[in-house]
């Protein structure tokens, strides 16, 4: 009886699951349907579709409860809303939603230091902007945003009040007060752990400074994080450059006073012991001859290890590849240290690939200029082996073009291929046609007026044609000239010009003469080298000479001689070797040009002129550069001419000589001691280009500090170098959009009685 009983209870027990299994089964098959339509409530600024974009339900899907938390989440996830619920209403699915506000309008009080841009830029950069959702959630960032903001700009006092007020629409409006409070400077920067070098030459290097006088030009004071990154970094490679290969920056702190105002830096470093360089090898597949590459190295057996050496030795050697056509060569240098003899050996692993040849070259952005004014300054050429270093001089022979405000070359690789490249240039096109006109002011040549009408590069053709008006109280003088760069083919040029001249020599400080100058001339221009150029020409001159009032006995002399007038007929030759990165205030390479001119028989007058010329520039430091620059000319006449006439004597002093001297004023002086100008001239300087920290990125700006020596020397005067004047001072240069300004403050270190001496010298609006 007990058996059967259990088996009954054990039937009732599965009947009771089953009926409710079947009763589950049955509500989830009425609660699931086809959706038949989908209804959205509750919008009033964002669009249905954009619901029907996210909303993981289409018309005729199956749809039951069990999707409805996941059709929530991704509604909320687009953080346009801040309350979803769906619903049935039949076979019609509903969504109610309640928008977020939107940003109508983000305005900021007591901002004083950051500009209002600048803050709504910081802030659109983590999506809070006026016309975006206004979100609660990430509401809490914003604030922490403007806080960096100022804590960049070394403010740590800042405080920043907020409020929210909501507008009609369902919009809302958000101010910011902020107190900025003052900005915090330095007060000292440790070195820990530092043995070998004291604190003051480390702290020397650095970027970041405590406060001193210059505090408000530099903004050094002022603690920066990138700043000190920058500096942590110097200090590293200051290190490793003198020999410390196991240097160390152990930790950084940065701590603040407690009323916000002064910075602490602490930086602990182990300097760990001097190495030195025990061999240098170079391995891998040399496709260079190693003894080539030997001599590219600047780290040597026996030298104190230096990164900097290591690095230059490593870009030598990949440039040296890279002119053989392996663009994509692997340089490294792997140092093999010796802790216990203080030795490293340093292997330059060279891992050439494979030779890479050029398929095409095109250019983008020439909508004037011709291609082939471009190609044929390219000196690497389609179907060789890709050069880099002809790939970069041709990209700087397009800049010197002076077309072009930026040529920017790529050379991406050919799709499918690992040995071919494409070199890729893009020019931006300055305006090449010119209508100028303007006035300045000269020292030497008071006021002038002048103007232009140049096409740099005719119909895109690269020929220079000019017409020009220029007038002073020196000279009124009237031009036009043409040139033809690539006469041929080979780079041969052509050129001519055609002057009128009148010239007031008393008004330059010369003396009292004046002139009426036409002039023509030919000349060709010869390439000999990618930075060798010869020059030949022929002019032929035709001067009127007037003696001024109470002329000097030399002036009245010369008169006579020419009866007033005369005419020359000129050859002229010059050899050039430029080596220069620009020709508007370059920094690196050199300038030579060595000239001359002779008027041969069958003028009025005979004679010669030679002139040399030299401009060196030297990296000195990472901001400063040496420049050297020197001049001599002689000249005589010959045949029936005793000497070389007046009207082409050399001149010396002034802002382009000797500066802290009178324009045009040292050397011999006529019967009335009145500049002269003679036929011997010697002059020279040397100007150190000065960083100015405020103007560093401004490239038209250049300040020196210049030493200048110099004179001239008549035709009875033996050259003495006891004659010669030297002077002292600052130099500055500004290529301002109306013109060329030029200053100067020379103090004379050396003179004589009746120099005439001129501290402050500038011009402006003359051709620089």
């Amino acid at each position: 009886m007990k058996t059967k009983a259990q088996d009954i209870m054990r039937y009732a027990h599965w009947a009771t699951v089953g009926l409710l299994t079947l009763g589950l089964w049955v509500s989830a098959m009425a609660a699931e349907f086809v959706v038949r339509d989908i209804r959205i409530e509750g919008l009033r600024r964002i669009s249905a579709g954009t619901i029907f974009n996210y909303l993981p339900v289409k018309v005729g899907d199956y749809f039951d409860e069990s999707q409805s938390g996941s059709a929530i989440r991704t509604l909320f996830k687009t953080g346009f809303f801040k309350d979803v619920r769906i619903e049935r209403d039949g076979d019609v699915l509903v969504v109610h939603v309640v928008e977020r506000p939107s940003i109508d309008s983000i305005t900021f009080e007591g901002n004083e230091n950051l500009e209002t841009e600048k803050l709504l830029d910081s802030l659109q950069q983590i999506g809070f902007a006026k016309g975006e959702v206004f979100n609660r959630s990430s509401y809490a960032q914003v604030e922490q945003e403007l806080r960096r903001a100022y804590f960049a700009q070394g403010k740590y006092a800042v405080r920043i009040k907020s409020t929210v007020t909501p507008l009609e629409r369902n919009r809302v409006a958000v101010n910011f007060d902020i107190s900025e409070g003052r900005v915090a400077t330095i007060k000292k920067i440790n070195v820990v752990g530092n043995s070998v070098f004291d604190d003051d030459e480390l702290t020397d290097l650095f970027q970041l400074s405590t406060t001193g006088w210059w505090a408000f030009l530099t903004k050094r004071d002022q603690y920066s994080k990138p700043r000190l990154a920058a500096d942590l970094e110097t200090l590293r490679s200051y290190y490793l450059d003198r020999g410390y290969i196991n240097f160390r920056i152990d930790s950084t702190q940065v701590s603040i006073s407690p009323d916000k105002q002064d910075v602490y830096i602490t930086i602990n470093v182990t300097e760990g012991d001097r190495f030195r360089v025990s061999s240098v090898d170079i391995i891998g597949d040399l496709v260079v001859a190693p003894q080539e590459l030997t001599g590219l190295v600047v780290l040597r057996q026996g030298d104190v290890f230096s990164r900097k050496k290591v690095t230059e030795s490593t870009t030598a050697l990949a440039t040296r590849l890279g002119q053989e056509g392996y663009s994509f060569a692997n340089v490294n240098a792997v140092p093999d240290i010796d802790n216990e003899n203080r030795q490293v050996k340093v292997s330059f692993f060279v891992d050439p690939g494979k030779r890479v040849y050029v398929r095409r070259i095109t250019f983008k952005g020439n909508a004037k200029t011709r291609d082939e004014v471009l190609r044929r300054e390219m000196r690497q050429l389609e179907g060789a082996w890709i050069d880099t270093s002809k790939v970069e001089r041709s990209k700087t022979r397009l800049e010197r073009l002076g077309f072009f405000d930026a040529v920017n070359v790529e050379t991406p690789a050919v799709p499918g291929t690992q040995d071919q490249v494409d070199v890729e240039i893009t020019v931006e096109e300055r305006s090449s046609g010119n209508l100028l006109a303007g006035i300045g002011y000269s020292q030497t040549q008071g006021f002038i007026f002048n103007s232009e009408i140049a096409q740099e590069n005719f119909l895109g053709t690269g020929n220079r044609v000019s017409v020009t008006f220029n007038n002073s109280d020196v000279n009124r003088a009237f031009g036009l000239g043409f040139t033809n760069p690539y006469f041929t083919d080979d780079g041969v040029s052509l050129g001519f010009e055609a002057d009128y001249r009148e010239t007031d020599a008393a008004d330059a400080n010369l003396s009292r003469y004046t002139l009426d100058e036409i002039q023509g001339a030919f000349n060709f221009g010869i390439p000999i080298t990618e930075f060798d150029f010869i020059d030949l020409g022929v002019r032929v001159e035709h001067t009127r000479f007037s003696p001024g009032s109470n002329a000097s006995n030399e002036i009245v002399a010369f008169d006579r001689s020419v009866d007033g007038e005369f005419l020359a007929f000129l050859g002229t030759a010059s050899f050039a070797r430029d080596t220069r990165n620009r020709r508007i205030l370059p920094d690196k390479g050199s300038v030579t040009r060595l000239s001359g001119e002779v008027a041969v028989p069958g003028g009025d007058i005979t004679y010669f002129k030679t002139e040399l010329y030299h401009q060196q520039f030297v990296s000195l430091l990472d901001d400063y550069t040496l420049i050297l620059e020197g001049e001599i000319g002689y000249g005589d006449g010959y045949g029936d001419t005793d000497s070389l006439p007046l009207t082409d004597n050399f001149f010396a002093g002034g802002i382009r000589s000797v500066r802290g001297f009178k324009a045009n004023t040292l050397g011999p002086r006529d019967s009335l001691n009145e500049p002269f100008g003679g036929n011997f001239k010697m002059v020279g300087s040397a100007e150190i280009v000065l960083p100015v920290p405020f103007l560093s990125d401004i490239k038209q700006f250049r300040l020196t500090g210049f030493f200048d020596i110099g004179n001239v020397y008549g035709d009875n005067q033996d050259f003495d170098l006891g004659d010669l004047r030297y002077s002292t001072g600052l130099g500055a240069i500004y290529l301002s959009p109306l013109g060329a300004l030029t200053f100067s403050w020379g103090v004379p270190l050396k003179t004589r009685g009746g120099d005439e001496t001129e501290s402050f010298q500038f011009t402006f609006g003359t051709s620089f």
